[in-house]
Formats: C-alpha cells, sequence, structure tokens
C-alpha cells in the first residue's frame, strides 16, 4: 500500500544539522510489528506514525525507535506536527496543534517566531549515589565540577548531570557509556554570558543506540521543568545541542504564565509515496 511519506530535520535552521525524523502520515492498518519494524529499517533515532484523532486531538502520533515505543518525545513532537501541516492538516483551533500521544494530549503553540509544544508534566527525583558514582567513575568526570544532579522523567527517566560550564560538558567521551548499561545520561553546562547560547546540552547512552542523541526536546523539556521548580528558569532561554557531532541544535524555550514552551525550525528534506 502507498502510503505519504516525509523525512525531516528537526531543532535546526541548517538542513541535515539536525535530528532527522522519519514520518508516515497514513498509518492505518500498520500493525505494532510493522512500525516497529520500519523504526528499525530506517535507523533513525526516532519514527513516527500518524493515525487518526480520539479524544478532541487533531491527529494521533505513535513514536518508534530501532528498538522499542516511547510515550513522548520531543523532536518526533515538533517534527511530525511540521509534517502534518505540511500535508495539508488544519488544526481545529487556529494556532494551537492539539498532538495526542502516549502521555495525553501535548499541545504545538503556532502563534510564536517558532512552533513550540507544551512541555508535559516531569517528575523529578534525586539521583542515588550509587547511581551517579559508576557515571562519574566510567566518564572520567571530576564529582568537583558537578553543580547538581536529579533523574527526570517526561515519559522516559533520565539521570541529569550540571556540570560547571559548556566546556566540561564538551569534553566528555560519549564513547565511554552504552545502554542499556547505562540509563539515558542528559549532562548540561553553561556558556559564559554574551555567548549565542545559554547552556550546552548532550544525551548520552541513548536507547536508539547511537553514541549520543543530536537534539533531544524531551529532555530540554525536562530540564526547563527541573529549572523552573528550583526557581531558575527565566523567560527565554536557548539551548544548544549536537555540537560534539558536527550538528547545529537550537533548542528555544520560553515560559508563558505557569507553561513551559519548547520550540525550533524545521526543514522538509523528502517527501513521497511509501510502499508499506
Amino acid at each position: 500500500m502507498k502510503r505519504r511519506f516525509i523525512q525531516c530535520d528537526v531543532f535546526t535552521s541548517v538542513p541535515t544539522r539536525g535530528n532527522g525524523l522519519a514520518v508516515v502520515l497514513d498509518s492505518e492498518g500498520l500493525s505494532d510489528h510493522d512500525m516497529q519494524a520500519f523504526a528499525a529499517w530506517t535507523n533513525l533515532a526516532e519514527t513516527t506514525f500518524l493515525l487518526p484523532p480520539r479524544d478532541g486531538a487533531d491527529y494521533r502520533v505513535r513514536i518508534f525507535t530501532p528498538a522499542y515505543e516511547m510515550p513522548f518525545a520531543g523532536h518526533p513532537t515538533l517534527g511530525s506536527c511540521a509534517a502534518w501541516l505540511r500535508a495539508g492538516g488544519r488544526p481545529a483551533m487556529a494556532g494551537v496543534v492539539r498532538q495526542e500521544c502516549g502521555v495525553g494530549i501535548v499541545e504545538i503553540d503556532l502563534t510564536g517566531e517558532l512552533p513550540a509544544f507544551t512541555a508535559p508534566p516531569t517528575a523529578i527525583q534525586p539521583l542515588p549515589a550509587r547511581t551517579l558514582e559508576p557515571i562519574t567513575d566510567v566518564l572520567a568526570l571530576d564529582p568537583g565540577r558537578i553543580l547538581r544532579t536529579a533523574i527526570l522523567d517526561n515519559g522516559t527517566p533520565k539521570h541529569v548531570l550540571e556540570l560547571t560550564s559548556a566546556e566540561d560538558v564538551l569534553a566528555l567521551d560519549s564513547a565511554r557509556v552504552r545502554w542499556p548499561a547505562f540509563q539515558p545520561i542528559g549532562v548540561i553546562g553553561a556558556h559564559p554570558p554574551g555567548s549565542e547560547c545559554d547552556y550546552e546540552v548532550r544525551l548520552l547512552a541513548p536507547s536508539s543506540g547511537m553514541s549520543e542523541d543530536p537534539i533531544t526536546g524531551s529532555l530540554n523539556a525536562a530540564i526547563a521543568h527541573w529549572m523552573q521548580a528550583e526557581g531558575r528558569l527565566g523567560e527565554r532561554l536557548v539551548l544548544a545541542q549536537g555540537t560534539k557531532i558536527g550538528r547545529i541544535g537550537r533548542v528555544h524555550v520560553r515560559t508563558v504564565g505557569d507553561r513551559v514552551l519548547v520550540g525550533g525550525d524545521t526543514r522538509i528534506l523528502i517527501e513521497g509515496t511509501l510502499d508499506l
């Protein structure tokens, strides 16, 4: 069966320098096995499958890594929305797209300079010393360079470390950690004042099997909620990710009241049909 297909690049204004996403627009009739097999075949961090809406959403999405299905992910949210709009989708409510996924309804705001999703709630827990110690040991990371830590969960738990600087973040060797021996490790550090970006972010040991994830919307969204919970989140932040692996990822965070909005560019690179 011929199905509409789009491949896009998310969280970058420079095509091929963001995080690639495959989107199957007409996914009715595909089994779980079909979706998982195709996601493994694309060999991208995530592949999404769009389905008819339920419960007041504009469309429903299922998100697959090469290994398993995810309840939520950030770059698949923005990329799926961009693909749905490109294919002629029209939101029921002007200025906002309502996407149904495994964590419920996620709204994508279209009224700002860049499309931005409302970050879903994030569970924040302490990172136990017994979990932190193997991470610092394997990464050869001086514990004195760590400012704070937490386990952040907005669909997939991540062990997150804030380091003293962006330079410390970029110095880490991602080849030292692999999933599933290590659960996903998020690392963030501040750039000097006056820099283009406020923070540098990396996600090591992603479940996709890559050495690190190019740009991770869910991690940046969780970090923003963490900062908000501690009273450290300003009105606007720009976070860089993917620098170490040659990407130009830019994640734009802004607050509207209590809401945290996470936005970025999406570039459509491939349009066509898929015989699946």
